[in-house]
């Protein structure tokens, strides 16, 4: 049996409550990607081309700190991965968060949580912050609401 681990980005507060429904679910440890700097309601106004989370979108390169960086990711097998999409891909704390740490051969599985946009380009995004040799798979997105039933039904035909 493999260790897994549920590692999540939440600004709202809805992927935090998918996580935990997997984390339960899988037996797995739960780890949140918290950004040292805590977003407002108005960072996270999106549709306000200064805030916070609209500049760290528009620049690629930014990689806002984590409050925390003690995750223990050499300890799992297989990491599944969770955040809200933003602009058709992860925030941007998710590469911080990856680029933290060593993924080589290790198994990653996103879950993600959206008002309306699919993955996009996550996935090709993303692995540019990992070792070639990391697994990454698009895994559930829901949109909108937050289905329990939904989350741990998917996680148990995950087969890890």
């Amino acid at each position: 049996m493999s260790r897994k681990l549920v590692a999540f980005f939440s600004a709202s507060g809805v992927t935090a409550g998918a996580a935990r429904v997997l984390a339960d679910t899988l037996n797995a440890d739960l780890y949140e990607i918290a950004p040292k700097t805590p977003y407002t309601d108005a960072d996270l106004d999106w549709r306000d081309a200064n805030s916070r989370s609209s500049l760290e979108m528009k620049d690629k390169s930014s990689r806002p700190e984590i409050a925390d960086t003690d995750a223990h990711a050499a300890d799992y097998d297989v990491i599944l991965l969770g955040f809200p999409i933003w602009w058709y891909i992860a925030p941007t704390i998710v590469n911080t968060f990856l680029e933290k740490y060593d993924f080589s051969g290790k198994k990653i599985i996103l879950f993600a949580t959206s008002g309306g946009s699919g993955f996009g380009e996550t996935v090709t995004w993303l692995k540019g912050s990992v070792a070639e040799n990391t697994v990454i798979e698009e895994g559930m997105l829901q949109k909108v609401c937050q289905d329990a039933e939904a989350w741990k039904t998917w996680a148990a035909g995950l087969g890890i």
